[in-house]
């Protein structure tokens, strides 16, 4: 009986996950990772909380059980970086990450003894690199990706320089930050348990203001001045790392130190180029054929394979190429050089903006709008619904449909 219990535990959890944008497809290997990261009684507990952030009083009615023991809980689970918790005008929060770029990745940068990170790091990459499930889902289930690629600045032109916006910087997204951890890549944390990493640096993952702020006071991450950082950030430069950070304009959570071979968004970029499974750039590398000497540096250096030789001339995928600027600096000669796209490229304003966008493409809209727990605020509803406002026409129509809401066709109608 304890068995099926305890199934029925992680099958609520997986169904929880699954009611947000980005979820988890069930498997038996997911099953065992959140059996590691969750007791059965945990998985209990977590699958009955909220979408969006929420407070003990909010956790309390739900679960049924009084304040001091629902605040001993959370902060239990926040201290394991499960939950991320931050102060809101004065008033505590709580919110259940996703996978990734969540808890997944969080629970290898817990270098303690109380989670077994070598069985962990094994399940993830049968789960991510083998099963694939989870890795399609993620990048490839809908048009608006999570991650975005940051063009590495210290190749562009002064003409780029003077042109390039600052939500496209990640200087500017460092150096505005209030708050800045430092952590463990989980994916070549994850390879090294597999001795199958590269040599590029570590302690190099970036996060941002209230993601930071958890992490850091838990014990996952150090704080850093926006100087040191942006140290670190040369040195992913001078490695051949690209930076991958949060799809958005406004305060990106994270930025990501990411090789080609170890972490996730470049090895499904290589897999599945075509389909774009992160943004790109506003940038693309051009070649002055003239200067290039064929020396092939710019092939080795491409994290995902966007560079070829054919017919004895450099060749670049400008359907796959990500726009990193990582072929720039291994150029010897200046060959190579950077160019804004033509096409515009559309950013999400902010995480809740991403996060509906996401839900719209996905099907999951009604999970985020009529979860009672999530949105017993006004204040809530209405920043979803404020972003469903300003969403172009079609994605409008999705939403509506989705809702089936008599009250937002009425609203939409009325902006057609």
């Amino acid at each position: 009986m304890s068995h099926k219990t305890a199934k029925s535990a992680y099958k609520n959890l997986e169904e929880r996950l699954n009611r947000s944008p980005q979820g988890a497809p069930p498997s038996k290997t997911l099953y065992k990772i959140l059996s590691i990261l969750f007791s059965e009684k945990e998985a209990e507990i977590v699958a009955q909380l909220p979408i969006k952030p929420f407070t003990v009083k909010t956790a309390s009615r739900i679960l049924k059980t009084d304040k001091a023991k629902t605040g001993n809980i959370l902060d239990e689970l926040a201290s394991r970086a499960v939950l991320l918790d931050s102060m809101d005008n004065g008033v505590k929060k709580y919110v259940l990450p996703p996978p990734m770029a969540g808890f997944f990745e969080f629970s290898l940068m817990r270098t303690g003894p109380d989670i077994e990170q070598k069985l962990l790091a094994e399940l993830y990459y049968q789960y991510l690199n083998v099963e694939e499930d989870f890795i399609k889902d993620l990048f490839l289930a809908g048009e608006t990706k999570l991650g975005r690629i940051y063009v590495n600045e210290d190749v562009l032109s002064k003409d780029n320089l003077v042109h390039i916006l600052d939500f496209e910087k990640a200087t500017h997204i460092i150096e505005s930050s209030e708050q800045i951890g430092i952590s463990t890549c989980y994916c070549r944390h994850k390879m090294h348990h597999l001795d199958k990493a590269c040599n590029a640096p570590l302690d190099i993952c970036m996060t941002f203001n209230s993601t930071a702020d958890s992490l850091i006071r838990h014990g996952h991450a150090r704080s850093v001045e926006s100087a040191e950082c942006i140290e670190l950030l040369h040195k992913a430069y001078e490695n051949g790392l690209v930076q991958c950070g949060e799809n958005v304009r406004q305060n990106p959570t994270f930025i990501c130190n990411c090789c080609g071979c170890c972490c996730e968004a470049l090895v499904a970029a290589k897999k599945f180029g075509n389909l774009h499974p992160v943004q790109t750039t506003h940038y693309l590398p051009q070649i002055n054929y003239e200067e290039c000497t064929n020396c092939q540096k710019c092939i080795e250096a491409c994290p995902i394979n966007a560079i070829s030789k054919e017919d004895n001339k450099i060749v670049i995928d400008k359907e796959v190429c990500l726009g990193c600027g990582v072929c720039v600096r291994s150029c010897p000669n200046g060959s190579l050089y950077l160019q804004r796209r033509k096409e515009e490229i559309i950013t999400p304003a902010n995480s809740v903006h991403r996060f509906v966008l996401m839900a719209i493409e996905r099907g999951k809209l009604a999970n985020l709008i009529f979860e009672n727990q999530a949105f017993a605020s006004h204040r809530a509803m209405a920043a979803v619904l404020s972003t469903i406002l300003k969403l172009p026409p079609l994605k409008q129509i999705m939403a509506s449909k989705q809702m089936k809401s008599r009250y937002l066709d009425k609203i939409i109608s009325k902006l057609g």
